[in-house]
């Protein structure tokens, strides 16, 4: 729609598309997150249940029975001894960090223009700007990552019972590149953040 609206009227939007974001204000609620918080927030409760930090667990959940909460849990795949995953974890996801998408924002705005976006007496088509790393990962990648950071010492169990989603989803940032912008945030730093600023892990 911008494309055709810079078209039609002269005008000078920029569309910006963008894959799996993350940061400091994810959702962490297991029935609206995204991967990366569910799985942050899934080995953080198995950590508290290892280690019997039981009115953490309670506070966490808003509960006031235990058996309750462990039932819980248990109904996520989050145990004392293990995380269920669902799937294969072989799907692989791309993830930018929002400090990052929001960098990229300013960069656009204050350094790129609309006939920056398409060459001179050519078709003007796609000109929409792919915002991520260029990078992605598998879920068991992922997962491996976030249980290390956590520090929980159970296993990861992948129900491949389970459905995958969406095989792989890396974007293509070629163009963003080439424009003079790239992320700053690798997504094991990425993590670390969200564990360590978070509100609801404190």
């Amino acid at each position: 729609m911008c494309e055709s609206y810079n078209i039609q009227y002269g005008t000078n939007f920029i569309t910006l598309a963008l894959n799996n974001l993350y940061g400091t204000r994810a959702n962490f609620d297991f029935g609206k997150s995204r991967v990366l918080p569910a799985l942050l927030r899934k080995f953080h409760l198995a950590k508290l249940l290892e280690e019997e930090r039981e009115d953490e667990i309670l506070k966490d959940l808003k509960m006031k029975s235990l058996v309750e909460a462990k039932k819980y849990l248990a109904d996520f795949g989050i145990l004392k001894d293990y995380v269920e995953i669902w799937g294969t974890g072989k799907v692989r996801r791309e993830f930018i960090h929002s400090d990052d998408l929001a960098d990229a924002a300013i960069y656009v705005m204050k350094n790129i223009n609309f006939s920056d976006l398409y060459k001179k007496n050519e078709k003007i088509k796609n000109t929409h700007i792919n915002i991520g790393t260029g990078i992605d990962y598998s879920i068991a990648e992922v997962a491996q990552v976030v249980k290390q950071i956590v520090g929980f010492k159970g296993e990861l169990i992948f129900n491949s019972q389970k459905p995958d989603s969406t095989m792989n989803r890396l974007m293509d940032c070629s163009k963003i590149h080439a424009l003079g912008w790239r992320h700053k945030i690798e997504l094991e730093n990425g993590i670390k953040m969200m564990y360590n600023i978070i509100g609801i892990f404190k």
